[in-house]
């Protein structure tokens, strides 16, 4: 659909609801949340018959007291290792008389039998202290009551060991987001203790890469919606005061309040008001500088003990990053016991629920989710924490697997003793004139370019119709409205004869130039479908499958920080610069009959804040100071535009 400029924004931001509240504020807070088991669920009765609750204040190092829940096994004829998740979202219900719906990540760990572990952590709800979001490792404690989330962990460890009978002595920790960044931050400094733990879509680098910032630029609809509803909670424990009101945005069109809502600085002024010094942390450390330094958690990953598992999805809205980074990480430091990557067909959380079948159009045949808690989660904490099973060895590959991931195309898992897959060899794609895409190296010297005119006051959205700044599933969605419009170039290949898979990062080299001092450039690899592609029934979104434009990838970069994150630089108008950046992970195969298109733009509303096209600190632009430029990228000879891929067979 088209879209024109909105009325401008002239009343309160928290006026009445003029339509109806958005429903995509729940949507976008739950995403950044863990997997809510805390509501009564079909397993409601065995927790109460089998389970007795407990409720602790357990005391850090530093005489602060977190408040900490244990449910322990009624049959004391065993020991049992400890499941612990640390949480900054509530571990609510309260009180030892309500008992949660489900305890562990899925319903097989409430019939196996673990000690369950829930905390507050430092800070937020019923637990004492000074909540730091996103906080700091600290490489060198000052004494021995100098604290950090690893220290709260190892305290909280030492102490379930020391209190809690019938225990076997090995802890596990997991979680979801927030909370697997603090399942995470547990492999650092481990207590002996811990056997295994499972980081899933953890926050490897907010500052790059995560909720916060990709290559510079702002997740401004997603942020906005998360911090609207997490404020500070203030010094006194509470079971309520660290959420807050539901925020009526007066429509259900995202791109509208966004843009009406003008520059970053109107956030501030007209919502935040000063009073959520998260959000402003986030807006006013906008490039790479030492507050995002220390709250990287993959640099911290040395000399591991521990068992791990890591998890994610390829459709991640909000830590894609974050989960390959990590592994990585953990690989490279080369001391853990194992190390195993997990990546398939979700959204934020996507396997923790449900059959995970089918996510936005897209339909995977199987039930992924139901696949990954049976086969790979739940058998791997059975290994380190029970010995018992074979854990993610099967009869077929007795290995431990490196990657046990999901492809995408062909729908099926693939184990790997690396990742990416050794045999993945580099290719690039080279985009040409007349908007052609090709496998093949530029013949000759002769260089050519295409432009378009970005007009930052009328952005490319990230949705081609009504709704949400930043859905779970937008990674599925169709880009066929984007490639209509002329503020983005289009580049494909001619029908494949054969399948080609991609395996592991996307690499852009642009070489591009713009006629302002600064500008965003997008890029977005995608899986074009034949005409003839037949349509699912039924249809979600009541779509056409036939010539669809699915996002495999897509990653936005702020032009100013090519040649540094922290030290951002200006573009001298016109001349050709050259910018290249990693973009997430992928395991993809083109099929024979599809074409692999790439799209290019300079903008992506409300996903990414607006850049003016002028060289400044966007978040006090103004509203005059956001101007149209005409971006060129060049493509041909010896330094034309190209991505880099590794193809497998």
């Amino acid at each position: 659909m088209s879209r024109t400029i909105p009325r401008i924004f002239s009343t309160s931001l928290r006026q009445k609801n003029l339509v109806r509240s958005l429903a995509f504020l729940l949507s976008t807070a739950a995403a950044f949340s863990q997997t809510n088991t805390n509501s009564p669920g079909p397993l409601a009765g065995e927790v109460r018959s089998n389970y007795t609750k407990f409720e602790f204040q357990i005391p850090m190092r530093d005489g602060v007291k977190l408040f900490t829940q244990v449910y322990a096994p009624n049959l004391t004829n065993e020991s049992y290792p400890f499941l612990i998740q640390r949480t900054p979202y509530s571990i609510s219900p309260y009180g030892i008389t309500n008992y949660r719906g489900r305890l562990g990540p899925s319903e097989a760990f409430t019939s196996e039998g673990f000690i369950f572990v829930y905390q507050d952590v430092r800070g937020r709800f019923m637990s004492e202290g000074n909540f730091v979001d996103m906080p700091i490792h600290k490489e060198h404690l000052s004494g021995p009551a100098d604290f950090d989330e690893s220290t709260d962990t190892y305290d909280t460890i030492e102490w379930l060991l020391k209190n809690v009978p019938h225990n076997n002595g090995r802890v596990g920790t997991y979680g979801i987001s927030y909370p697997g960044f603090y399942s995470a931050f547990s492999l650092i400094n481990a207590h002996p203790a811990l056997k295994a733990a499972s980081p899933q879509a953890p926050m490897a680098d907010v500052g790059n890469g995560d909720d916060a910032y990709h290559n510079g630029c702002y997740f401004l609809a997603a942020n906005f919606g998360f911090y609207v509803g997490f404020p500070p909670r203030g010094p006194v424990p509470s079971q309520r005061s660290a959420r807050g009101p539901r925020f009526e945005y007066g429509t259900d069109d995202a791109y509208d309040f966004y843009l009406r809502m003008g520059p970053l600085a109107n956030a501030e002024d007209l919502v935040f008001k000063h009073k959520n010094e998260y959000w402003t942390d986030l807006v006013e450390h906008w490039k790479y500088d030492d507050f995002w330094v220390p709250r990287a958690l993959s640099p911290r990953m040395h000399n591991l003990t521990t068992a791990v598992l890591v998890v994610g999805g390829w459709f991640d809205a909000e830590d894609l990053g974050g989960t390959p980074r990590l592994f990585q990480a953990i690989d490279q430091d080369g001391h853990a016991p194992a190390n195993t990557l997990v990546m398939g067909p979700w959204s934020h959380g996507g396997w923790g629920r449900g059959d995970a079948r089918k996510l936005g159009n897209l339909n995977f045949a199987t039930n992924t989710g139901v696949f990954f808690r049976d086969n790979i989660q739940l058998p791997f904490f059975l290994k380190y924490l029970k010995d018992k099973g074979d854990g993610l060895k099967t009869e077929k590959d007795p290995r431990i697997p490196k990657a046990w991931v999901f492809a995408t195309g062909t729908n099926e898992w693939r184990r790997y003793d690396a990742w990416p897959p050794k045999n993945a060899a580099k290719r690039s794609l080279y985009l040409a004139s007349g908007g052609k895409l090709s496998l093949t190296p530029p013949t000759g010297k002769a260089e050519g370019f295409d432009e378009y005119l970005s007009d930052p006051n009328k952005p490319v959205p990230e949705l081609g119709e009504i709704g949400e700044g930043m859905p779970g599933d937008y990674m599925t969605y169709d880009q066929r409205f984007a490639s209509e419009r002329p503020d983005v170039l289009v580049y494909q290949t001619e029908p494949l004869d054969h399948a080609i898979t991609i395996a592991g990062p996307v690499t852009p080299v642009l070489r591009v130039s713009t006629s302002g001092t600064d500008s965003d450039f997008v890029v977005k690899l995608i899986d074009v479908y034949p005409n003839d592609f037949p349509d699912p029934s039924p249809n979600p979104r009541g779509l056409h499958m036939g010539g669809y434009q699915q996002l495999v990838r897509g990653e936005p970069f702020r032009g100013k920080f090519r040649n540094s994150m922290s030290r951002p630089e200006p573009f001298k108008p016109g001349k050709p610069a050259k910018i290249q950046f990693i973009m997430p992970d992928v395991l993809h195969t083109f099929l024979p009959g599809h074409r692999i298109m790439v799209q290019i733009q300079s903008s992506w509303f409300p996903l990414t804040d607006r850049n003016p096209q002028k060289f400044m600190d966007i978040p006090n632009a103004k509203a005059s100071d956001f101007q149209k430029a005409i971006e060129r990228v060049y493509h041909g000879g010896a330094d034309g535009t190209h991505l880099d891929v590794l193809v497998i067979d």
